[in-house]
């Protein structure tokens, strides 16, 4: 099996990772080519878990952890160098099932996300989730505009909308993620983010032409009200939710996705170079809960729905 191919070349180039990560994942791949029992390893984990469908990716990387220790590769780097050759996988379901290359290439820009996260918080080149894609890999979450979205159904007790709709346990919804592009989620940004999914996923429509999106998330926590301000992307963002629960948490565990490294320190020693670090820290210094919420939006393919 050859990992240095130009389908891998081209992924590192049309992601736009640095050249010294380039470098270091061009170097790892040649040493799974030339060493003949990793790469008889490797590829037995590769044929194991993407096909005939891509599955279990927390199990697949349960496997390749134990190469970075025998071989002396560092993990997270490992696991990008798998995860950038078995897009080629990914790609070719794309061409099957008539899917464009935009939004292949759109759809795996995650894993550049992922590399920023991980050389931010971890100082390494790789990534350090590497289960999180199982979903882009069976072609079961797309990004289509500012979000990444799951065909799932709702799991919650039943919740009648604003607008009067009753959502039922086992209903068809889009679960949607917010991935750390960078972009900010402003008003515009969102709303063409959910005419997007409603285009492309018409058999998730109601029969009254209606389609429910549901998230849970950190972002979701109603108490950041008592601290952001009036004009935050991230009071913009919860506004768009009915709010199904909404809980205070004790501890930050989301801390590293506001302080990066610093997040994984005592809130006295999170960073302050952002006016959103600045927020939180202080929010939390002064005895202030964080949290986590789920909500969902009724859309009717132009607006939000109340």
């Amino acid at each position: 099996m050859v990992i240095l191919n130009e389908h891998f070349k081209e992924v590192e180039k049309r992601l736009g990772f640095p050249q010294e990560a380039v470098e270091i994942f061009e170097k790892t791949a040649t040493r799974i080519d030339t060493c003949k029992s990793l790469n008889k390893k490797f590829e037995a984990i590769f044929n194991e878990f993407l096909f005939p469908k891509a599955h279990d990716f927390g199990k697949l990387f349960d496997k390749v952890k134990p190469l970075s220790i025998i071989y002396g590769i560092k993990e997270y780097t490992l696991d990008m160098v798998f995860l950038i050759r078995a897009t080629e996988v990914m790609h070719d379901l794309y061409k099957e099932r008539g899917l464009s290359d935009e939004l292949f290439w759109h759809t795996v820009k995650d894993l550049k996300y992922k590399y920023d996260e991980c050389v931010k918080c971890k100082g390494v080149h790789g990534t350090f989730v590497p289960w999180w894609n199982t979903g882009f890999f069976s072609l079961e979450r797309f990004a289509l505009g500012r979000y990444q979205f799951d065909m799932t159904t709702y799991g919650g007790e039943d919740f009648t909308a604003s607008c009067g709709i009753t959502i039922k346990k086992g209903d068809k919804t889009l679960g949607f993620h917010i991935p750390s592009s960078g972009i900010p989620l402003t008003d515009d940004v969102r709303l063409d983010s959910f005419k997007k999914a409603y285009e492309f996923f018409p058999e998730f429509r109601r029969e009254d032409g209606l389609m429910i999106f549901e998230c849970g998330s950190w972002l979701i926590y109603e108490g950041y009200k008592d601290f952001l301000p009036e004009n935050s992307n991230i009071l913009k963002f919860i506004g768009d939710f009915e709010i199904v629960s909404s809980e205070a948490r004790d501890k930050f565990n989301d801390a590293w996705r506001v302080f990066n490294a610093s997040g994984y320190k005592s809130p006295k020693k999170w960073d302050e170079e952002t006016s959103m670090q600045r927020a939180f820290k202080k929010h939390v210094l002064s005895g202030g809960k964080t949290g986590h919420g789920h909500g969902i939006i009724v859309f009717d393919g132009e607006k939000i729905v109340r």
